[in-house]
């Protein structure tokens, strides 16, 4: 049996060198998320992405053997934090209607992360490209549509979810609405949560004049529970102020009537 990995001196507080190297991927990860964000993959240089993690090119090397590992391996790590911060509404008691609306709100939130757009610059680089960083990407893209869509089928089965397209479609257009929604407010905190649960809600409510006369209640209805969730959320007093229902006062805007 192998030894276990020890410290290499005292006084380091007890930090093993399997610390140390696991401290050191996490760093490389993310910095190469946060680049891919930003340049994209073909971009990508790797002593940059070992610079700005604050180690140097061999320490990167050391820990993956090439450009297209490491970036397979943070794929995967940005994967796992999705669903630790947003994903988690899948395996939550929620009904699918809320679960769908609170979906879109945590990944709004998660969207103001600088690595955020990792999935969006890979897709596109490599959409229509047979390579191991694509096929990744769309195999985790596969997952998530599917989830969605088994949430959505959750909703039509017990009458919260109206009938519509198949679930399947309405499931890719509800992430990609998601999607456009928080690229085109980024930086508008507040906004950008509001609104990613207001396209989410309007995407699940079509045809929801189909049961109206029903008697069932649907997501498209007068008080559904997902419309509570969305007025349920606290909001800061800047997002107040810019609220169009927070105040009936008119706003003074310099150049608009």
């Amino acid at each position: 049996m192998a030894a276990r990995e020890r410290t290499a001196a005292p006084g380091d507080g007890g930090v093993t060198q399997a610390d140390r190297r696991a401290r050191s991927r996490a760093a490389l990860l993310e910095a190469t998320a946060r680049g891919i964000s930003r340049v994209g993959y073909g971009n990508l240089v790797l002593e940059e992405v070992a610079a700005e993690a604050g180690y140097t090119r061999g320490a990167l090397y050391h820990q993956f053997r090439d450009k297209e590992a490491l970036v397979l391996a943070t794929i995967e790590w940005v994967h796992d934090t999705w669903y630790a911060e947003v994903g988690s509404v899948f395996d939550e008691d929620l009904p699918p209607a809320e679960a769908l609306v609170e979906l879109a709100r945590r990944h709004a939130v998660y969207c103001r992360r600088d690595i955020a757009r990792l999935m969006v610059m890979l897709r596109v680089e490599f959409a229509s490209r047979d390579h191991p960083v694509g096929d990744a990407v769309r195999a985790q893209v596969a997952e998530l549509v599917e989830r969605v869509r088994r949430l959505i089928m959750a909703g039509r089965r017990d009458g919260t979810i109206p009938p519509g397209p198949p679930a399947i479609v309405l499931a890719a257009a509800f992430l990609a609405a998601i999607e456009g929604v928080v690229i085109a407010l980024a930086g508008r905190v507040g906004e950008d949560a509001e609104l990613a649960q207001r396209v989410a809600l309007g995407l699940l409510s079509a045809a929801a004049a189909d049961l109206r006369g029903s008697g069932r209640r649907t997501v498209g209805s007068t008080t559904p529970a997902a419309h509570r969730t969305i007025s349920a959320q606290p909001m800061s007093p800047m997002e107040e102020s810019r609220s169009p229902v927070a105040s009936r006062r008119p706003v003074e805007r310099s150049g608009v009537t």
